[in-house]
């Protein structure tokens, strides 16, 4: 890998890289697929080791280059378990009360985002674009300023972004303003959101909205906006219309529900299991006997809250199972392994319904993947959280529920479960449309095109 290249390429980085195969789903897959498009070099963490040298390590090269930081094990446990994933993650997602503070975990974040910048810095050609994502890297646009950089520089969030309320819980919170002013966009996935970063800046003393909306801070301007990721919706489809068929061993008239989510307490998985439990419990002889999959593999099991909600899952399934199951059915299969993409895509063609109902989330491409999988002829039926970030686009054909209220949530699947034909067609038309319109080109080209056309601000930047 070259020391500097003025080709004006995209520079993404991110925690997670992929070291092989590219997981389903989720913040890697995207960002996957946006290079597969784009080209350029994608930065992430490497495996612990036990030194961390400055620099970079090329990993590969296809439709475009990777290469990773090092990170040494003191570091993967203060930067990553500790502040990123018990500090940031929980206040993100409006859960200050899970917050876990340990002495010397910011430090730990601080010297991780100083020699990610540090990497960049060494890298990046003057007509670079430089893409950061996630609460990872949320100080090294701001490292990279004190080292000189003027390159456009976009952040974009995955995650919501703390209300104003929960965002005082944060230690660090008088530096936060400094840190997302470093950048020239700061990209959120919802309206709601680009109001809680607002509402944030609003109570710094140095900063100031202009009259076209963006900000202003220390003689720098930058702008807060939303961006709602897509998938790859075509490739999708044709993924699940030619994913082999998984033998179930259901009856063919029981209708499938299905959940497939990260094992995170901010995906309402057990909220969603006893809303299930309220459904069968009122469900008369002769109706239905739907089964319902859950697929959660694990997710940051060394930190403490996710050993608990895991084990809050397995009690929640076992009850609810010992309650309603019958020696040919079993209404809950709980599944806490990975599963192929491929099977994945046949279940969600096959299922009558999907539950996609977190208590806080970005966007939630599980929404999406489940609309651009189904067959529009014979469509199941999307019941969506109202705190999903896909609910924005997605409210008018999907079945929106409050996950808290579990007698309103039960009521939906009982709908979902006894929708007609025409109905879900009808309401499976207005997500697909949705879907394929505003896919994975959709959002990489907004994006970059928003923080290429951003002003210049620094000795090497030119006109847009």
């Amino acid at each position: 890998m070259a020391d500097r290249q003025d080709d004006g390429r995209l520079i993404v980085v991110s925690n997670r890289i992929p070291k092989g195969d590219v997981p389903s789903g989720g913040l890697v897959f995207a960002l996957h697929e946006a290079l597969t498009g784009a080209g350029g070099l994608w930065i992430g963490a490497a495996d612990v080791t036990e030194t961390a040298e400055d620099g970079l390590t090329p990993i590969g090269s296809d439709a475009y280059d990777r290469a990773t930081f090092a990170l040494t094990e003191a570091e993967h446990d203060g930067y990553y378990l500790g502040y990123a994933n018990s500090v940031l993650w929980p206040l993100f997602h409006h859960r200050p009360d899970l917050l876990t503070f340990s002495e010397g975990d910011f430090d730990a974040y601080v010297a991780v985002n100083k020699r990610v910048a540090r990497a960049i810095a060494k890298i990046a050609g003057p007509d670079d674009l430089i893409w950061i994502h996630d609460y990872h890297f949320l100080m090294v646009a701001h490292e990279l300023r004190a080292l000189g950089v003027a390159n456009r520089i976009g952040l974009f969030l995955h995650i919501p972004f703390p209300n104003p309320n929960d965002i005082m819980a944060l230690p660090q919170v008088a530096m936060m303003p400094s840190w997302l002013a470093a950048h020239d966009i700061v990209g959120v996935q919802t309206r709601r959101d680009v109001v809680s970063v607002r509402e944030t800046m609003r109570h710094d003393p140095k900063a100031q909205i202009l009259n076209d909306g963006t900000w202003i801070r220390d003689g720098r301007t930058f702008a807060v906006l939303s961006f709602p990721i897509g998938i790859d919706a075509e490739g999708f489809e044709i993924a699940a219309r030619e994913a082999p068929t998984v033998d179930l061993q259901m009856a063919p008239d029981a209708p499938l529900l299905l959940g497939v989510d990260r094992l995170d307490y901010s995906k309402g998985l057990v909220h969603r299991f006893e809303a299930f439990d309220a459904y069968l419990s009122a469900r008369k002889p002769g109706m239905p006997r739907p089964t319902f999959i859950q697929i959660a593999p694990g997710s940051r099991e060394d930190v403490a809250a996710y050993k608990e909600i895991r084990e809050d899952l397995e009690r929640a399934a076992g009850s609810i199972n010992g309650a309603h199951a019958d020696l040919d059915w079993t209404p809950i299969r709980y599944i806490r392994r990975h599963v192929d993409r491929d099977r994945i895509a046949g279940l969600y063609r096959r299922a009558d319904a999907a539950l996609v109902t977190p208590l806080a989330d970005g966007m939630n491409l599980v929404a999406k993947e489940f609309v651009a999988a189904q067959d529009p002829d014979d469509p199941g039926v999307l019941i969506l959280s109202h705190f999903a970030g896909a609910a924005e686009q997605m409210e008018a054909g999907a079945l929106l529920v409050n996950p808290f209220d579990r007698a309103s949530f039960a009521r939906a699947i009982r709908q979902a479960v006894e929708m007609p034909l025409e109905e879900r067609k009808s309401r499976h038309a207005d997500l697909r449309a949705g879907v394929f319109a505003q896919d994975i080109d959709w959002w990489t080209t907004n994006f970059i095109d928003r923080l290429r056309a951003a002003p210049g601000q620094g000795p090497n930047r030119g006109a847009a």
